[in-house]
């Protein structure tokens, strides 16, 4: 069992609800399935995947996995990893031999990004606990360790208005252009929407360049 006391604050909030509520989808923190999968399908458009494998960061239950397979979206191998052991419990009920799932921490064990050799690495809501610097370095490892590139998505310090009273908590809002910015001096293959939930949050890919 994951212990609460011994874990780093961007833990908590999901530590909280799984011992709220145990591990499901409302562990997850996402506001609505619907949204969650909307944000995984702007993340497949901006990765051209092609039958390659996938790191899903903070894959909490699975859901991802459960899209791909539901979806048929051409992939070899797929790893979800989870730093909440009871979240990683739920993952391993999907059932197709090209899924894997273990517990690790990204943060605190950096080692297992290079050891998942995946060609796309996917951050999906994962980021929203963290601070924007402890963002950008997981995202920066990723795409270091990550075979073809990194697809990540975060909340958008630029959206429409009708999002101004919107309780974000635990989540924060990043500075959108800055991080498009900092991914650009990393690769020039970079995509970028924020054209969807009126830009309440943003998705940034990052590939690398061949030859």
């Amino acid at each position: 069992m994951t212990r609460p006391g011994s874990q780093p604050e961007y833990l908590q909030p999901y530590l909280k609800a799984v011992k709220n509520g145990g591990a499901g989808f409302d562990a997850t923190l996402w506001s609505s399935r619907e949204g969650q999968l909307r944000r995984f399908d702007v993340l497949l458009e901006l990765a051209d995947v092609q039958g390659g494998s996938i790191l899903d960061l903070g894959c909490g239950i699975g859901d991802l996995a459960r899209h791909l397979l539901a979806k048929s979206v051409p992939f070899s191998r797929y790893v979800g990893i989870d730093a909440v052991e009871e979240m990683i419990e739920v993952a391993m009920e999907v059932d197709d031999p090209r899924c894997g799932f273990l517990v690790a921490d990204p943060v605190r064990d950096p080692a297992c990004l290079e050891e998942a050799g995946a060609d796309w690495v996917f951050i999906s809501g994962t980021l929203n606990a963290m601070d924007e610097e402890l963002a950008r370095d997981l995202v920066d490892r990723a795409f270091a360790a990550a075979g073809v590139g990194v697809v990540f998505n975060f909340l958008s310090n630029r959206p429409h208005s009708r999002w101004d009273d919107r309780d974000l908590t635990p989540a924060r809002r990043f500075d959108t252009a800055g991080w498009i910015d900092w991914a650009m001096s990393r690769t020039p293959l970079v995509r970028f929407s924020q054209a969807y939930y009126d830009g309440h949050d943003a998705s940034i890919s990052m590939q690398r360049c061949s030859g």
